[in-house]
């Protein structure tokens, strides 16, 4: 811990599971305060798409884990779809940590589905959740940061941003929104102090890829387990591994320096080389 961050409070939406939960360990060890939030599954049925949402049990026991280590935490059930849910998680948030200085925009989901035949049901929840959760919640978080003239905002993005995948065109068509909405972020924060910058990885194993992985395998029907699955995934990258959820993290801490305070607008992307 070296203490950069120390005075600092981070929101992460999806920070519960997965990337956002690297992320905020990451943070924490820099010293900062952590809010983080998830759908949580009791809170609603939410069926159909590959995310990997936690249950009740898991808010305990990710807020004992940061309170164990001394960090000012704040756990609860975030549904990035629904104003008045941000509304709650943000003031529970600020009460416990602070108000936000860094908001990393993690929450996502995807389903495999053609464009041919896709419902939707699906289409619109991985386009409210991934595009349009980050924006309810930038537009939430980012006034403040503007008016004490300090503020990062990290978007989880992906290599979809800039390639297309069969079978997954609302999680492209979310992620490139995503990055178009990442660079007016930028601009508008940047007279103020405020950075923008969207992370972009390629396969990353978490809960979420499982899930997905396992979608395709189902629909594939050619009796392929997930374990071929995943090893096929490793190969197709040039350094034959899948990226983990630390290197992300890792990248996002430092932006969140003031080592960093130049970085803005920017698709930065973690991939081993893989074009997807």
């Amino acid at each position: 811990m070296t203490g950069r961050l120390k005075g600092r409070s981070a929101v992460i939406t999806g920070g519960l599971t997965g990337q956002g939960l690297a992320i905020a360990e990451a943070l924490a060890a820099e010293g900062a305060n952590v809010a983080v939030g998830s759908f949580v599954r009791e809170a609603a049925g939410r069926g159909g798409d590959a995310a990997a949402y936690p249950d009740p049990q898991e808010i305990v026991e990710v807020r004992e884990r940061f309170a164990a280590a001394g960090t000012a935490v704040y756990a609860g059930h975030l549904d990035v779809r629904d104003s008045e849910a941000i509304e709650q998680f943000v003031s529970a948030a600020e009460a416990a940590c602070g108000p936000a200085d860094i908001l990393v925009n993690a929450a996502g989901t995807t389903a495999e589905q053609p464009v041919a035949g896709h419902s939707d049901e699906l289409w619109l929840k991985i386009i409210d959740t991934n595009l349009n959760g980050a924006f309810r919640m930038t537009r939430r978080l980012l006034p403040g940061m503007i008016g004490r003239k300090w503020g990062r905002i990290i978007n989880i993005g992906s290599t979809a941003a800039t390639v297309g995948w069969k079978d997954n065109p609302a999680y492209c068509a979310s992620k490139s929104g995503l990055l178009g909405l990442t660079r007016c972020v930028a601009l508008e924060g940047a007279p103020h102090g405020v950075t923008c910058v969207m992370i972009s990885p390629t396969w990353v194993e978490t809960e979420l890829m499982r899930r997905n992985v396992q979608q395709v395998v189902e629909r594939e029907g050619r009796g392929r387990t997930m374990e071929e699955a995943m090893s096929d995934i490793a190969a197709q990258n040039p350094q034959n591994r899948i990226i983990q959820p630390y290197e992300i993290a890792a990248l996002a801490a430092f932006l969140c320096g003031e080592g960093a305070r130049g970085i803005t607008m920017e698709n930065i992307q973690i991939t081993g080389g893989a074009l997807w």
